[in-house]
């Protein structure tokens, strides 16, 4: 049996198929109450014109450091800086159907970013424009990104139920029902006020208090509310199920 150095000498990439690997980011933050995703202008063939997901071609470095070299292009962010501290970025899912890209075979790993309101987005390179979009205008992208949109959205949804990552969507510290605003916003679902709140303080770890209270008065012109921040919970138990599906889990 040859050795691996023989074998290296010997072996040929060219012998096989060429493949390429991108990254894409599905970056979602909350602007004037509705749920946004960064969206980007192609100004490139192919799909030049159209609307895509910020993400590239990955180079000599990490997959995450990619993901999160195309959100730093798109969104002006810069290492060190509290609001990119701030974002949560994590892997989607992989996606290589052999037409998704007709250039050649291109596989892309996809990333989900959350964060609470990012500042406007500028052009990266190989961009005309970037923009944020809300969710539900975000249709008709190019190569596969509708999928990919789709499959964010729903990993999105479900990590508000079983993590305490709704956190990320606002400031360091918060209100109860600041907090049910990004549940409401990113399931698409009114919520009641008095149920969520007792949800909320009922999970070990969810949130703790500051001592302090906010310095608007409450939603109903009540008292001034509770501040809180996020706590050290990892996963919430009990979860926070979206209406509907309290029933299906009894």
């Amino acid at each position: 049996m040859q050795d691996e150095a023989e074998f290296l000498a010997r072996y040929d990439p060219a012998a096989y198929p060429a493949t390429a690997v991108t990254v894409d980011v599905v970056a979602l933050t909350i602007r004037a109450g509705r749920l946004c995703v960064l969206l980007v202008e192609r100004g490139e063939q192919p799909f030049a014109g159209r609307r895509a997901l910020p993400g590239g071609f990955v180079r000599d470095e990490a997959l995450e450091a990619a993901a999160l070299r195309e959100l730093m292009e798109e969104t002006a962010l810069q290492p060190g800086e509290g609001e990119l501290e701030r974002v949560h970025l994590e892997q989607l899912k992989t996606y290589g159907d052999p037409g998704r890209d007709p250039r050649m075979r291109v596989l892309t790993v996809a990333y989900l970013a959350f964060a609470p309101s990012l500042p406007d987005p500028r052009a990266g390179s190989d961009a005309a424009a970037a923009y944020w979009v809300p969710v539900d205008e975000a249709v008709d992208l190019a190569f596969d990104h509708d999928v990919i949109l789709a499959d964010g959205l729903d990993r999105a949804r479900s990590k508000l139920e079983y993590t305490p990552l709704a956190t990320a969507f606002v400031d360091r510290e918060f209100t109860v029902a600041e907090l049910r605003q990004v549940y409401a916003v990113v399931w698409g679902e009114e919520l009641h006020a008095g149920n969520f709140h007792r949800k909320v303080l009922s999970v070990p770890g969810f949130v703790e208090g500051t001592g302090q209270t906010s310095p608007r008065g409450g939603e109903r012109g009540g008292p001034k509310p509770k501040l809180y921040r996020a706590g050290d919970a990892k996963l919430l138990h009990p979860a926070l199920l979206r209406p509907g599906r309290e029933d299906d889990v009894r």
